[in-house]
Parts: structure tokens; C-alpha cells; sequence
């Protein structure tokens, strides 16, 4: 059983991935605060979003779909909630926090104006949606690992 009406099984999933990052991102930046511990959830948050783009690479149902915005957006809600916070400790300076902030926020921008162009060559000549997701899945786990790897926080 899939939903037929594309804008509309589009909406019903931003709904659902809007509300398990409102679900998760006051409670785990106020868990961070109280532990004092950043890097565990920004890794966690990673494996959980990694989860849901495995999900939908391998079962690409419309009930996985659902699922996977459940997940994809309780990740994406933790790791809001505390990987500023994570930055905001590893910058050097605090008198170049705001440009250091700045190039950070060009960082995240990034990927959200390349990834159509990269994402489209994928999607076509190398395996459709399921492999796109699988890299997705990738590519998440790497920038979780590589959050280990940074001593100055807990």
C-alpha cells in the first residue's frame, strides 16, 4: 500500500520529519547540557539518520518511508540540539567566533546547493534512488566517525 498522491505523501512526510526533530532537540540539547558530553550524541544522531537513508535504500516502501522521516528527523533533531554546541567548544578563539560561525554556516549550506547536481548523476547513471540512499548512508556514518576524533570535548 503506498500513498498515490505525490505532493500531498511529500507533505504528510515533512510533517512526520518536522515533528521527530521537534521531539528530540529539546531533550537532547538539554541532556547534553546536564552531561556535559557532546560528541556521543552528534555520533549517535549520525548512525540514526544513517538507519533511515539504509531503510529506505533497501525496502523503498511507502511505510518504510514513513518510518524512515521518523528517524531521519529524530537524528536530525539531536544533532541541531547539540552540534553547535560541539562547535561553539572546539573554535580557537572566542574573538573569531562570529566569523568562524560564519564559514561554519557556509559548510552546512553547502551541501544543500551541490547535493541535487551531485545527487542527479547518481540517481541516473549509477543505480537510481537505492544506491543515492546507500551513499547518503555513507557519507553520515563517515561524519560520525570522524566526530571521534576530536579530543578537546567529551
Amino acid at each position: 500500500m503506498g500513498y498515490h498522491d505525490p505532493e500531498g505523501g511529500l507533505l504528510v512526510l515533512i510533517l512526520i520529519y518536522t515533528a521527530g526533530m521537534m521531539a528530540t532537540a529539546v531533550v537532547a540539547g538539554r541532556l547534553s547540557d546536564r552531561s556535559g558530553r557532546r560528541k556521543i550524541f552528534v555520533i549517535w544522531s549520525g548512525v540514526i539518520m544513517a538507519v533511515a537513508a539504509v531503510l529506505l535504500a533497501v525496502w523503498p516502501l511507502w511505510s518504510t518511508a514513513i518510518v524512515a522521516a521518523v528517524l531521519l528527523g529524530a537524528g536530525y533533531g539531536v544533532y541541531l540540539a547539540v552540534d553547535a554546541a560541539l562547535i561553539t567548544q572546539v573554535l580557537p578563539r572566542a574573538s573569531d567566533r562570529g566569523k568562524d560561525l560564519g564559514v561554519i554556516n557556509i559548510a552546512n549550506a553547502a551541501p544543500q546547493v551541490l547535493g541535487p547536481a551531485m545527487s542527479a548523476p547518481i540517481v541516473v547513471h549509477l543505480g537510481g534512488y537505492s544506491t543515492l540512499y546507500a551513499l547518503t548512508a555513507v557519507v553520515t556514518l563517515l561524519g560520525s566517525v570522524f566526530v571521534v576524533r576530536i579530543r578537546s570535548v567529551p
